[in-house]
Order: C-alpha cells, then sequence, then structure tokens
C-alpha cells in the first residue's frame, strides 16, 4: 500500500529533516507515527499527500510512484488518501451538509453523486440530524467528525489523521480514536499522527517513533516509547 525506502529531505542547506526513512504499511493496517516536535512526522505527512517532493529516495502508494509527483496529478492522489488535520478547516457560513459537499463540488462530483453521498457519510460520523447546523453551532468534537466526514467523499484507501484530536478534550479525543477504529474496520488504512501518549497506549496496535528525522523504532503492537 505505502512504501518508503531510503527517503531522504532537506531544508536549506544543514537542516536535515528526513534521514534514511525505509517505511512499509500495508493495506488495512492503523498505524500510529509518534516523535517530539522536529521529528520529521510533519514533513512525512506532507509528502505523503504531495505538498513536498523528497530529495532523495523513493515513495509509491498503492502502487503508484509519487516521488517526483506533478502538481496536475495531486488532486488524483488526494482522492486516494483523506486527510483530517487538527484544525477543521471548515467554512464557517456553510452548513456542516455544506461543508462535505464543497469537497465534492471542487473536485467536478455531480448534484446526484453528492445529494447521494454527503447524507451517507454524516451517517457515518454520527451526524445526520446536524445536517443544517453550521460549524459555529457544533462542539470541537462534532466538528472534527465533519472533517472526517469530509475526508470520506472520496471512498478513500487511506486516511491520515496528522494531529485529529489535538484541539480536543480527552472525551471527544477518545470518540474520534473509536471513529477512526470503526472506519479501520471497513477496511480503510488509518496513518495517526500524534503526540497523545494515552490515545497511543490505549490502541494498542502498530507504532512508529520517530526521532531526529529517521524511524527509532517499529513495535507492531506498542506504546508510545518517547
Amino acid at each position: 500500500m505505502i512504501h518508503l525506502k531510503n527517503v531522504y529531505k532537506t531544508y536549506g542547506r544543514y537542516s536535515k529533516v528526513l534521514q534514511g526513512i525505509n517505511l512499509d504499511i500495508k493495506p488495512g493496517e492503523f498505524v500510529s507515527i509518534v516523535g517530539q516536535s522536529g521529528a520529521g512526522k510533519t514533513t512525512l505527512v506532507k509528502i505523503l499527500i504531495g505538498e513536498e517532493r523528497v530529495d532523495d529516495g523513493s515513495v509509491t502508494i498503492g502502487g503508484w510512484d509519487i516521488t517526483r509527483l506533478s502538481r496536475r496529478e495531486v488532486p488524483f492522489l488526494r482522492r486516494q488518501i483523506g486527510v483530517i488535520f487538527q484544525d477543521f478547516k471548515l467554512l464557517p457560513r456553510k452548513t456542516l451538509a455544506e461543508n462535505i459537499a464543497f469537497a465534492l463540488e471542487v473536485s467536478g462530483g455531480t448534484n446526484s453523486k453528492i445529494k447521494r453521498i454527503v447524507p451517507s457519510v454524516l451517517k457515518i460520523v454520527g451526524l445526520e440530524d446536524k445536517a443544517n447546523r453550521y460549524p459555529g453551532e457544533i462542539s470541537g468534537g462534532e466538528a472534527q467528525r465533519v472533517a472526517i466526514a469530509r475526508a470520506l467523499v472520496h471512498q478513500p484507501k487511506i486516511l491520515l489523521a496528522d494531529e485529529p484530536t489535538g484541539n480536543l478534550d480527552t472525551i471527544n479525543a477518545d470518540e474520534i480514536i473509536d471513529l477512526l477504529l470503526r472506519i479501520n474496520r471497513f477496511g480503510t488504512t488509518i496513518i495517526l499522527v500524534t503526540h497523545n501518549r494515552e490515545i497511543v497506549n490505549r490502541l494498542n496496535r502498530r507504532v512508529v517513533a520517530m526521532e531526529h528525522g529517521s524511524i527509532i523504532s517499529d513495535q507492531a503492537h506498542g506504546k508510545y516509547i518517547l
């Protein structure tokens, strides 16, 4: 599914952000990527979604070599990978349904497709009764669920969650993780980038730990060791 081989990335002349990353993620896995600030996690995420290019090495996703991805090809990659961020990135003047529909509109989705998919993904995240609410009228946990619903509209094979619980309290954070686990059980590969020790330890799934741009640990059923 995802294969990184000897990946290097440097910013400027001396800032070596990724140093020889080798990583394989199989279809259907739930993988947590952990590390302190500056470990290289954010750069790794940007490479996987096509925002950054590697300086050396190769990156393959779903059999597609994205190492030298052109700007024109990035939207096609984004349909394979749903992305969730710490800040929900919802449009405040659009309803929850309109926020989700917008992700389909910009990719040329037809009205019939939008009418079919939006209620479906809202139901998956348990917000079908709040479709006409606005982002300012819901909680942070609900806003993140809307962001997850939006990330699911293209039925991605991979869901990349970059600090999805960073702005949430413990109860809402646990609900988001439980939702990601449920999506994972449907067969979607989940990559969770997080600082949250408690969540990683509770999951007891695969944990890849990064430090100074390198992978220092890869445990099949691991804990947050840093």
